[in-house]
């Protein structure tokens, strides 16, 4: 008898005859003789349907209220997943995140679980039940709401295999596992059998879709192994776990983040703390930032660039041109015309000249680089937006197609 956790994106539940496949496939796991806890999503676009809601009200909703509303997406497919999972002859309990046991900071819209209590879930799963618990939300100290982040029910997924020290994880979406690149965007994507928690993480973080990276991060942390795979097919899925080398292709992935904004401040007072000064206000409002790059001063004064998710562009650019009065530089630019792409693989680490051939290769394409950022298994580079496509494109037939 093995204790499995579940987890099904919004996706898997968009409809009623969707929600009640899905209870057929977790009817079926349990009368293998298994223990069940699910994890789901709201269903289809309510998330999205829900900010709209909010933003009708007024453009910038607060953050508390906002957590509040949208918990309720989850709730809604928990309830009605339970029900559906009765219709096929098994018992059912559904929790939302706080009565789950998930604990969390008070930061919200992207709060960071601090523990997870999960007594409850183990009393019910002792009386032979299949526990249902609403992903990407918790509770904070104060006993309010709070949600985990976009992509956050496989956070809740993740850290509750942890919690309740299951025996196996199943992130469950509509693609068949994670692919050298989105295959709604490169037709001759391949999917990737396994890979490790460091690539996946570097692909959520560059724009890939399949996994939020704070999920693959706290997985990574507690060497929580997780397979990704289709809801919709028994074939395919991708194993993730640790895995310190591997033979074979030097680039396993190329991704896309058509997310991001840049800012640039002008004119910066060369000389030290200034740089210092920007981003602890930035890190202090909860805002992440991406690739920096600061040029070589003259005249005393310097230009630096860095680069946010474009719908925190607006909030970090207020934030930005505070201090910029108060340290006399120049202007603040936001820049949303512009996209990240990326190469990433473990191989690349014994590899040398992989960064000459990325930008050999876009060169030739006409495509001009702004910003480049790496890491031992990651480069990225901060391109027009309207390259795009045609980047990804040519990066993937370049190191995935040839090699």
């Amino acid at each position: 008898m093995a204790l499995i956790v579940q987890k099904y994106g919004g996706s898997s539940v968009a409809d009623i005859e969707k929600i009640k496949y899905v209870a057929k496939k977790i009817v079926e796991t349990k009368r293998k003789g298994n223990k069940v806890v699910v994890v789901v999503s709201a269903m289809g676009k309510t998330t999205d349907n829900l900010i709209s809601l909010a933003k009708q009200i007024m453009p910038n909703p607060p953050e508390k209220e906002l957590d509040l509303l949208l918990s309720t997406g989850e709730i809604v497919s928990v309830a009605l997943l339970c029900m559906a999972i009765e219709l096929y002859g098994e018992q059912a309990e559904g929790f939302p995140g706080y009565l789950a046991g998930i604990k969390t900071d008070a930061f919200y819209t992207k709060a960071r679980i601090q523990k997870i209590e999960p007594s409850k879930i183990l009393e019910e799963i002792e009386k032979d039940k299949i526990v249902v618990v609403a992903g990407f939300q918790g509770i904070s100290p104060e006993n309010s709401i709070t949600t985990l982040g976009r992509g956050g029910s496989d956070l809740t997924a993740i850290a509750l295999a942890g919690a309740i020290k299951a025996d196996k994880c199943e992130i469950y979406t509509d693609v068949e596992g994670v692919f050298t690149a989105d295959p709604n965007k490169v037709p001759n994507a391949k999917l990737i059998s396994i890979i490790s928690y460091d690539e996946l993480l570097e692909m959520a973080s560059s724009g890939a879709k399949v996994m939020q990276s704070r999920a693959v991060e706290f997985a990574k942390k507690y060497k929580i192994p997780f397979i990704v795979k289709s809801t919709f097919k028994e074939t395919g899925g991708t194993m993730v776990k640790e895995i310190e080398f591997k033979e074979g292709a030097v680039v396993s992935s190329v991704a896309i983040d058509e997310n991001q904004a840049k800012i640039t401040i002008f004119n910066v007072p060369d000389k030290p703390g200034m740089a210092g000064k920007i981003f602890s206000a930035l890190g202090e409002a909860g805002i992440n930032v991406d690739v920096i790059v600061q040029n070589v001063g003259k005249e005393n004064f310097a230009d630096i660039s860095f680069t946010v998710n474009i719908n925190e562009m607006e909030k970090a650019k207020n934030i930005v041109e505070k201090v910029a009065k108060e340290i006399g530089a120049e202007r603040v630019v936001a820049d949303p015309d512009i996209c990240k792409v990326s190469i990433i693989g473990i191989g690349m680490m014994n590899h040398p000249g992989v960064a000459g051939k990325m930008f050999t290769c876009l060169a030739k394409c006409g495509i001009n680089i702004e910003m480049i950022s790496t890491s031992e298994i990651k480069i990225s580079c901060v391109i027009r937006k309207k390259d795009g496509q045609k980047a990804l494109l040519e990066l993937h037939k370049e190191f995935i197609e040839k090699s």
